[in-house]
């Protein structure tokens, strides 16, 4: 779905996954220092919006998502994973309850798989899923922002920002009021900073919560059984994820940032030294500089030198040893 926001003066589309909203409206920097500084919008209307409705949408929901949800209060934003039988990460939710409707935005092009999986769980429960991607388009606000919020609009409201699920038929309109516009790679900038990992880039097939730091945020330790939640207490209580999520600091002499998926070595071990871990995201900062997330094993000593493929890297820990 493309956005009519691409048509903002200086909009270069995103790629990949992100297609169809704009990367950058041609000033990177100055975009992430606005949002830095509170001020601007981010359109992320690619991402799916999905709705759940009926009186027991709340307690339904508790029992598939890794969070504590059944009593979660009108207004009050969280996320929530769904896992495989495995305890590995399949979605992720973003979600805030408005007293008769649950509503989340998920990963671009997510939400059908993740509506298919709802609606095989619904059984008795008065409850009902919807797709309201073609509906609502999800803006957001950083924080500090004080752009006014049309009424009647959700609002999923975080210590990061506000999101709000707006009526996709008001998207122009509302972005003529809430400017200056900040692209998706100041918005996935601010992101790495605060270590805040993403479906899809620090996930992979195999991924578990506690390698993320999922654990509190996405997942709640102490609510009742839900799928995969046999390997989060295996771990919880007897052992260490396999691998752990770092911050990298690139060496800011060099021109490109190393992609997603880029091996990770330690540098005392030469250009033949074994794969260690893989850059998951990595952005240009107006202040940190080059930095990454990426998913190293858990054994790497927090202190060794790393490279990034050819780029010399140090991390700073995430998630513990």
């Amino acid at each position: 779905m493309k956005s009519p926001l691409l048509s903002l003066p200086g909009a270069v589309s995103a790629e990949g996954v992100d297609e169809g909203v704009a990367a950058h409206y041609g000033d990177l920097f100055r975009e992430q220092r606005a949002l830095a500084d509170g001020a601007g919008f981010v359109d992320l209307s690619h991402r799916g919006v999905v709705a759940v409705t009926g009186e027991d949408r709340l307690s339904w929901l508790h029992l598939l998502l890794t969070q504590h949800v059944s009593e979660l209060p009108v207004g009050e934003a969280t996320e929530a994973l769904v896992l495989s039988a495995h305890g590995h990460i399949e979605h992720a939710l973003y979600l805030v309850d408005d007293g008769t409707t649950v509503w989340a935005h998920v990963e671009p092009g997510t939400q059908e798989a993740l509506i298919a999986y709802l609606e095989s769980m619904k059984f008795f429960y008065r409850v009902e899923v919807a797709d309201r991607t073609d509906d609502f388009a999800v803006v957001h606000l950083p924080a500090g922002s004080i752009a006014e919020v049309p009424d009647g609009v959700v609002v999923r409201e975080t210590a990061y920002g506000r999101d709000l699920f707006l009526p996709r038929a008001d998207l122009e309109a509302y972005a003529e009021k809430a400017g200056p516009a900040a692209g998706l790679l100041a918005y996935e900038a601010l992101r790495v900073e605060h270590h805040r990992p993403r479906l899809g880039f620090e996930t992979d097939h195999r991924t578990i919560p506690h390698e993320l730091g999922w654990i509190g945020t996405a997942v709640h330790l102490q609510k009742g059984c839900y799928r995969g939640q046999e390997t989060v207490a295996r771990v919880q209580n007897l052992g260490k994820p396999p691998r752990r999520l770092v911050f990298l600091h690139l060496d800011g002499s060099d021109v490109h940032l190393p992609p997603h998926g880029t091996e990770i070595r330690v540098a005392d071990e030469g250009e033949d030294g074994r794969k260690i871990g893989v850059v998951t995201t990595s952005v240009r900062h107006f202040e940190l500089g080059p930095v990454a997330l990426a998913l190293v094993k858990r054994n790497v000593p927090v202190d060794a030198r790393l490279v990034a493929g050819e780029t010399a890297a140090a991390q700073e820990v995430i998630v513990e040893p």
